[in-house]
């Protein structure tokens, strides 16, 4: 529900996303404003000035911590492994992610009748604590939950870009962080996170400001080892090509395909950049079309293997910093692939894996779906010994569901 705000919600508004006024002329620091509950116009001011000074101090400590992470990420040497979990949260989108350490990043958490879905599948995981919260826009099926998520666990940091919305779901936000007393940091592009030691964070977008809050989404690489992992939230082709143009390392291991599947996202030359191996699609149903038949066959095209929500359940990967492994809970499957990626393999593993998938398939050939479920292999997925584009009638990467 829409309506437009007044009162203490502009004032609640203006406590939280005075951005502008806090922003530096470095692209790689951080703008920090405190939620404050006092509405006194100079005493706001002062507050604000306070909090830009502390800012300073605060990209100082996160500047140097990103030197030790990049050279901790040049030598590959990181323990552990590192946990992404793309939750199952139906047309909408959450990433939860475990360091190795513990530390935790929660990305977006799904839609308001979500939200006690969030909350238990956060305990279940045995989460106390989000050492980083973003929600990356201001639409209701990625920020619904975030409310719930603030009020029941304890928050480090916040991240939110530079956009507002006049919804209730918005509102809800703002009012959860002022009764936590939180602080709330630009996302946009150039920003390096304080996690993780053995992880890089980076935020890669929003580049500039668009009117479209679909483009203003915070994009999100995180690399740990030889794996990196994509987030783009709702990113579209005018972010795309502004992050391509930005000349940032964009390849990655895992994609979030964005926008769940939208054919306004995932152009052919940001995937041509990026070169994913494998691809997530959060989506549930839906009445807009997603994912969209021509994404779904882009990615095939490039043998980028694809992982669904409204498929596959709750989605994890987890990595050492040199393979992968994938496991998903709507049938139990779970299957481990060696992607230790270095820029001269890269090309050599994707043609390998291609003449593999094609070999296996191959090897096992059925005529008709009827005789795939009569050997209790159905549904089947791209990869699996016997899939074919002629049993995957609708080219979503599933035969026979």
């Amino acid at each position: 529900m829409k309506y437009r705000i007044t009162g203490l919600i502009w004032t609640i508004l203006l406590s939280v996303l005075i951005f502008a006024g806090c922003t530096s002329t470095d692209t790689s620091q951080e703008s920090q404003v405190h939620v404050s509950q006092n509405t006194n116009q100079a005493t706001q001011a002062s507050a604000i000035e306070t909090q830009h000074e502390n800012i300073q101090d605060d990209n100082q400590q996160v500047t140097e911590t990103s030197q030790v992470q990049a050279t901790t990420q040049e030598n590959n040497d990181v323990r552990g492994e590192l946990q992404v979990h793309f939750i199952d949260v139906g047309q909408g989108a959450s990433q939860l992610i475990i360091g190795s350490s513990g530390k935790t990043f929660l990305i977006d958490a799904g839609n308001n009748s979500q939200e006690e879905e969030i909350v238990a599948y956060l305990r279940k995981n045995g989460i106390q604590k989000i050492d980083i919260l973003v929600g990356t826009h201001p639409d209701a099926d990625h920020i619904g939950g975030l409310d719930a998520v603030i009020d029941n666990f304890e928050i480090g940091k916040i991240y939110m870009p530079k956009v507002q919305s006049n919804t209730k779901t918005f509102e809800d936000v703002l009012l959860a962080i002022q009764r936590k007393g939180l602080k709330v940091s630009t996302a946009k592009a150039g920003v390096t996170l304080d996690w993780e030691p053995d992880a890089k964070v980076q935020m890669i977008a929003p580049v500039r400001d668009y009117e479209d809050d679909n483009d203003m989404s915070a994009v999100l690489k995180l690399t740990f080892g030889e794996i990196s992992f994509l987030f783009t939230g709702d990113a579209e082709s005018k972010s795309e090509h502004d992050m391509i143009n930005s000349k940032v390392d964009l390849k990655s291991d895992v994609l979030l395909v964005a926008h769940h599947g939208s054919k306004s996202s995932t152009t052919e030359a940001f995937l041509d950049v990026v070169k994913p191996s494998f691809g997530v699609i959060q989506v549930g149903k839906n009445n807009y079309g997603h994912p969209a038949p021509e994404i779904l066959e882009r990615l095939n095209k490039r043998g980028v293997k694809v992982y669904r929500n409204d498929l596959h359940g709750d989605i994890v990967f987890i990595t050492d910093g040199k393979n992968i492994k994938v496991s998903h809970t709507k049938d139990g499957k779970e299957e481990a692939t060696a992607v230790s990626r270095t820029q001269e393999e890269t090309q050599e593993k994707q043609g390998t894996q291609a003449t593999q998938s094609k070999e296996t398939t191959e090897t096992v050939v059925y005529k008709n779906c009827t005789e795939v479920r009569q050997a209790g292999k159905a549904p089947l997925y791209r990869g699996d010994p016997g899939y074919s584009r002629k049993l995957d009638r609708d080219g979503d990467g599933v035969a026979c569901e």
